[in-house]
């Protein structure tokens, strides 16, 4: 049994559980995943011992104060202590290693979890990892898919990618893109996230086989 456990959605539409799986996809250190149904109610059991009641979770075993097993959910957390745990030159690097680069990743990745609330509505992850129907954007999604338009494009520039080196930031960017890439996505940033959908670790991802879809 690894050290490492990842507790995620059982439909696995939640970009942030795709974030920690991506980081330790790409680390290739071995883990254990664990799906959780949240239509079930599984995340609010006794065994989740997630503080927060939250997915995605980290279990490291062991790893806390006096040999217990250290919980961590929050993604971007998640991402940050395994970039620790396992650091280059014996890893892949998930952050920059230049600081300015490496803070910029960082801004990124918590803009997208605590912003742009009206595309997380109206295109949230279900319409296209389960194929949902979308109305068309309301004012509001109109002027978030802007904002995110005219930062993307101002970090991106003509990149693939936001830095020289792929960062762990990509993937959180492009699944938010990816939102709208049927709503007038400039054609730059269109194919910024076609090219990170081709990533392995994302590949892997939406190639699973998931579960008949139910709200919760």
């Amino acid at each position: 049994m690894s050290d490492l456990a990842l507790y995620i959605d059982a439909f696995r539409t939640s970009p942030y559980a795709l974030s920690a799986f991506a980081a330790l996809e790409e680390l290739g250190v071995p883990y254990e995943l664990v799906e959780v149904s949240l239509a079930d109610g599984e995340h609010r059991l006794p065994s989740y011992a997630a503080l927060t009641g939250r997915i995605p979770a980290l279990v490291h075993r062991g790893a806390a104060p006096g040999g217990a097993d250290l919980w961590l959910a929050e993604s971007q957390a998640i991402d940050e202590y395994l970039a620790e745990l396992f650091p280059p030159p014996a890893h892949p690097r998930l952050y920059p290693e230049d600081r300015v680069e490496r803070a910029i990743a960082r801004q990124i990745q918590a803009w997208l979890r605590s912003d742009l609330m009206p595309l997380r509505e109206e295109r949230s992850t279900p319409t296209f990892w389960y194929g949902i129907p979308r109305a068309p954007l309301s004012e509001d999604g109109i002027a978030a898919r802007d904002t995110l338009a005219r930062a993307a494009s101002t970090w991106l520039g003509d990149r693939t990618q936001l830095f020289e080196h792929w960062c762990i930031a990509d993937v959180d960017l492009a699944i938010m893109l990816r939102r709208v890439l049927h709503d007038d996505l400039p054609a730059p940033l269109a194919h910024y996230v076609e090219m990170q959908l081709t990533r392995p670790a994302i590949v892997k991802w939406d190639a699973h086989e998931r579960p008949p879809f139910r709200r919760y």
